[in-house]
């Protein structure tokens, strides 16, 4: 009998056990100890990051970011719908409105062509999501916000170890955010980080992450005592959910080259299928190096998608879809956007359907998942009913 293949496996590369007997032999465990600075400056150096701040979450490092940017009632920030409920919930639970655009068809990120005219008046910042580890055109995109004097926060929680035109993920707009769940390439269970790219937020973010208090300028000597000083919340990550995250970014490029080696099998091995047009796969632009987060395939309408999912399940193959659009989400429809606005979002979201993709998935396994999906794909005649799209570089005079 076949064993069964999950969506996802949390794993152990490296040293991660060792270094949580280590913090805890440390006797700091709250937080802001030597493993929660090794992680930080690890990634400050690695991805040329002005300052990295360890969260619990990227969820957390988002709603700082927020914060950072002074949004309020009345602000909007521009972002996909094709996204985690996190993106939209920073901006809404300080009273700012999510301003949804639409994808593009073939990276499956936010539409650059399509931000300019969603800004108005009361436009604050753009919240791009770097969907599957491949970057938007931040160059279009940092554009747009310059000329239109704009804050820029990469939702880049997919995108650690990922570039965009030589430049990491997370290092070009003034914050972003990181994602370390265990379902990410680099896991800790929980965790996330804060990038910092605009040196004067740094100060006020380090308060935001304290709980509001200037407590990280006390322990430098800065101040003789701390205190409460501004708006805050609980930001900083246990010890050893960074002890365990230290060992894994220990092995950042293996990871990667492991995941890049399971990504290409995939797309060898699936591309027939494509080129007779019976299913998509994902796009990766020539100015972007993917860290292989995710390998998704877009099957020609829901019905079959559906039915693809349900067959591999009962072959013991877990296969999931992702987002349901957040403009169609309860939340999503008190804010007003019309149904039928975003009609690639909608689209996507219906056919997507990703493979099971994780650091300990063997040759074996992997090959079965391809024979799977390449049987029902023949069998049932798949016929995509739209062309491939063409990647198009958009320039911004």
């Amino acid at each position: 009998m076949n064993s069964f293949i999950p969506f996802n496996k949390p794993f152990v590369a490296g040293k991660e056990l060792d270094y949580i007997a280590e913090a805890v032999t440390r006797g700091n465990l709250a937080g802001d100890g030597h493993f929660t600075r090794k992680c930080s400056e690890f990634l400050e150096s690695r991805l040329r990051i002005h300052k990295v701040l360890m969260t619990p979450s990227a969820t957390a490092a988002l709603e700082m970011a927020a914060m950072l940017c002074e949004l309020g009632p009345g602000d909007e920030v521009i972002m996909p719908s094709f996204t985690f409920v996190s993106t939209a919930n920073a901006v809404a639970r300080v009273g700012a409105t999510p301003v949804f655009v639409d994808i593009r068809e073939d990276t499956l990120n936010l539409d650059e062509r399509l931000v300019e005219q969603a800004i108005t008046d009361s436009t604050k910042a753009i919240f791009p999501v770097h969907y599957a580890g491949v970057g938007c055109d931040m160059d279009v995109i940092m554009s747009i916000a310059n000329h239109h004097e704009l804050k820029v926060v990469e939702d880049a929680a997919q995108a650690v170890n990922a570039t965009y035109d030589q430049q990491a993920l997370g290092s070009i707009g003034q914050l972003a955010a990181f994602s370390f769940h265990e379902t990410k390439n680099y896991i800790s269970g929980e965790g996330g980080a804060l990038c910092i790219n605009c040196p004067d937020m740094v100060r006020r973010a380090e308060i935001i992450r304290d709980k509001g208090t200037n407590r990280q300028e006390f322990f430098r000597g800065q101040v003789d005592k701390y205190t409460w000083v501004d708006l805050g919340s609980a930001y900083v990550p246990s010890e050893i959910v960074s002890a365990f995250l230290y060992g894994q970014l220990e092995m950042f490029d293996p990871i990667t080259n492991r995941r890049r080696e399971i990504y290409r099998y995939y797309e060898q091995q699936l591309k027939p299928l494509e080129n007779d047009g019976r299913l998509r796969l994902p796009c990766i632009p020539q100015k972007c190096h993917s860290n292989y987060h995710t390998f998704y395939i877009l099957l020609p309408d829901s019905e079959t998608r559906d039915e693809l999912m349900r067959h591999l399940d009962k072959l013991g193959i877990k296969a999931v879809f992702h987002y349901v659009p957040l403009h169609l989400s309860v939340m999503g429809r008190r804010l007003g956007v019309s149904v039928g606005s975003l009609c690639v979002t909608e689209k996507t979201s219906e056919r997507l359907l990703r493979l099971p993709m994780y650091y300990g998935l063997t040759s074996d396994d992997q090959e079965r998942v391809v024979n799977v999906v390449t049987e029902f794909a023949i069998r049932r005649k798949l016929k995509m009913k739209d062309p491939l799209p063409g990647y198009e570089s958009v320039d911004i005079k």
